[in-house]
C-alpha cells in the first residue's frame, strides 16, 4: 500500500480529473478500501480542500469549487502546457492581456519550487494568433530552449528542413527546399527570444556559425545537451522589440516591421468583406460596394496574387511596379489557361526534334 502522502496526492489528482467519483471507483482505481478512502478524503478536508459527498446508488465524493481553494496539483507536462497557455494569452490582444498576466503569477505563488523555476524560464511572445491548427513542439523542447533562453547559454542543436511551399526567415544556404534532413555538424547559437506567430513557434537567435540573426521553427529543433558556455545577451537589430524583429524579417526587411512592397487598389466589394480577409491591410470603404485596400507583401508578384484572391474587378492606384506585377501575372495566367502544347509554343519551346 502507498504510504499517506503519497496517497493523499494521488486522490487529489483523482478528484480533480472528473466531477463525480464514486466512492468504490476511487478505492479501486487507488487499490485501498472504502473505509480507508472515507479516512483520506476526511485529512483532505483538514487541509482544506472541499471534498463534499454525494449520496445515492452509486454515492462518492466530489472536490467542490470554493473561494479560497487551496494549491492545485499540477505535474511538470500540465505547468508547462499552463505558463504557455497563459504568456499566449497574454499577447493574443483577445482583451485578457492583463487577467492573463495576473493567472500566471497567482497560480506560480502556489506551485512548488521546482515548477516555478520552470515557468519562469520559459518566456515567450505571442505575435499572431493561429488561423489553422499548425505543427506540434515538445512540451519538454520549449522547456529546453526557454531555459537556454533564461540562463543565457549557447544552445547546440540539430536542425531539420522537411520540404516547402514558403520561404523560412532565416534559412541559410542548403536549407532550402528538399527532403527532411539534419543539419551536420549540430547548429551553435545564443538564444534570445522564443516566440509564437500564428501558431507557429520560433526561437530568435544569434547564430554562431553564420555570424547573424536567424529565426528558427521550433518544431524542427533537436537540442543537444549539455548546453553551451554562458553570453552576454545582444540587441536586436536597430532596437527593435522581438514582435517588430521577427515581423520584418517575414516582411524581407531588416527588422523595422515594413513591408518592403506597398500598393494600393480599388476593389469592387464592400469594406466589411474585404477588412474579414486582411490581416494587416488599411481598408477604406468607399460606398456600399466599392473600398480601397492599401496593402503590404514580400514582393510585387506576391502583392499581386494576394490582391488577386479577391473575386472582384479591380483599379490599381498605384505605384507602377504593382501595376506592372498584375501584367506580368496575366500573361502567365494566360499562357498557363492555353492547352498544354500551345503553352509549350508560347514559352518558345517549338522545336524540331532531330532526325
Amino acid at each position: 500500500m502507498q504510504k499517506t502522502s503519497a496517497r493523499l496526492l494521488a486522490l487529489l489528482s483523482l478528484l480533480q480529473a472528473r466531477r463525480d467519483w464514486p466512492g468504490a471507483l476511487l478505492a479501486q482505481r487507488l487499490d485501498i478500501s472504502p473505509r480507508t478512502v472515507r479516512r483520506d478524503v476526511d485529512r483532505l478536508r483538514e487541509l482544506g480542500y472541499p471534498v463534499v459527498a454525494f449520496k445515492g446508488p452509486d454515492g462518492g465524493y466530489r472536490l467542490d469549487a470554493g473561494a479560497e481553494l487551496p494549491p492545485l496539483l499540477f505535474d511538470d507536462e500540465q505547468a508547462v502546457a499552463l505558463a504557455v497557455a497563459l504568456q499566449s494569452a497574454a499577447g493574443s490582444g483577445a482583451g485578457t492581456e492583463e487577467a492573463a498576466a495576473r493567472a500566471l503569477t497567482t497560480v506560480r505563488q502556489v506551485m512548488p519550487a521546482h515548477l516555478r523555476h520552470r515557468i519562469d524560464a520559459l518566456r515567450i511572445t505571442a505575435i499572431e494568433q493561429p488561423d489553422t491548427a499548425t505543427d506540434a513542439v515538445a512540451g519538454g523542447v520549449l522547456v529546453t530552449l526557454g531555459a537556454a533562453v533564461h540562463a543565457q547559454e549557447v544552445l547546440r542543436f540539430d536542425y531539420a528542413t522537411p520540404g516547402l511551399t514558403e520561404a523560412e526567415p532565416g534559412d541559410g544556404p542548403g536549407e532550402g527546399p528538399g527532403g527532411r534532413r539534419a543539419a551536420t555538424p549540430p547548429r551553435r547559437a545564443e538564444p534570445h527570444h522564443l516566440v509564437t506567430r500564428a501558431g507557429r513557434w520560433y526561437l530568435v537567435a544569434w547564430d554562431l556559425d553564420r555570424d547573424d540573426w536567424r529565426t528558427f521553427r521550433v518544431d524542427r529543433i533537436t537540442p543537444r545537451i549539455p548546453t553551451g558556455p554562458r553570453f552576454a545577451r545582444r540587441e536586436l537589430p536597430g532596437g527593435a522589440d522581438v514582435a517588430a524583429f521577427v515581423a520584418g524579417r517575414f516582411r524581407g526587411t531588416d527588422g523595422s516591421g515594413e513591408w518592403p512592397c506597398r500598393g494600393e487598389v480599388i476593389l469592387d466589394l464592400p469594406a466589411g468583406v474585404v477588412s474579414r480577409h486582411i490581416r494587416d491591410g488599411l481598408v477604406e470603404a468607399l460606398g456600399t460596394d466599392r473600398c480601397r485596400l492599401a496593402l503590404g507583401s514580400w514582393s510585387w508578384s506576391g502583392l499581386a496574387s494576394v490582391i488577386g484572391r479577391f473575386d472582384a474587378d479591380i483599379e490599381v492606384v498605384g505605384p507602377p511596379e504593382l501595376r506592372e506585377a498584375f501584367a506580368h501575372l496575366a500573361r502567365r495566367y494566360a499562357a498557363a489557361a492555353q492547352p498544354a502544347p500551345a503553352a509549350h509554343e508560347a514559352r518558345g519551346g517549338g522545336r524540331e526534334s532531330a532526325p
